[in-house]
């Protein structure tokens, strides 16, 4: 059972929320009481919040709830993103579906959203952790199912040369195969999908 938090200001926002969340029975809206509110597993805001009200302050958020962002606005959310620890960021007109697919994969460790909204720009990782820019390329590739030999056609290098960087990428993520190391690269946020 997936525990959410609804940090939402407007009441006919936050029970549009918890209706469209109730048809998913693997999700549970805990706004009822503090005792379950600190066992949040998402929490999801759309306030901007300010430095005063940051989100890893213990009273605004479970500390280990995954925090999803519901915003359009690209300035607020690379502000959220410098000063908060915000995990998702999906655009206010997201489907059910999107929601509810974000809700599972931030409570499985997964970053989420677009890149438009994630990025500043969508070269940019949020940023680089223990990878050079060559292997997040190559991992970004990788993400993107691509075999040795067409990561090497689409960067215009060797196979040989492919291969050295997943071995390298394998090492640096302490990861044992392609799976793992997209998984890894999407949980630190230097990859999207």
């Amino acid at each position: 059972m997936i525990r959410v938090l609804l940090n939402i200001s407007s009441p006919a926002l936050r029970a549009g929320l918890r209706a469209l969340l109730s048809s998913d029975k693997t999700i549970k809206v805990v706004n009822d009481s503090l005792e379950e509110e600190n066992e949040a597993d998402v929490m999801i805001t759309s306030a901007p919040l300010g430095p005063a009200s940051r989100v890893d302050n213990e009273t605004d958020s479970p500390p280990s709830a995954a925090i999803l962002l519901l915003s359009d606005d690209q300035f607020n959310v690379h502000e959220m993103r410098r000063s908060h620890r915000v995990w998702g960021v999906l655009p206010t007109d997201a489907s059910a579906e999107e929601l509810t697919a974000a809700i599972h994969a931030l409570s499985q460790g997964l970053i989420v959203g677009t890149s438009t909204l994630l990025f500043e720009s969508e070269s940019e990782p949020l940023e680089h952790g223990p990878l050079t820019e060559r292997e997040l390329e190559v991992l970004g590739l990788l993400a993107r199912g691509l075999a040795n030999k067409q990561i090497a056609v689409e960067l215009g290098i060797s196979e040989h040369t492919v291969k050295f960087h997943v071995s390298s990428i394998y090492t640096k993520l302490n990861v044992t195969n392609r799976t793992e190391a997209v998984r890894a690269g999407l949980r630190g946020g230097w990859i999207a999908l």
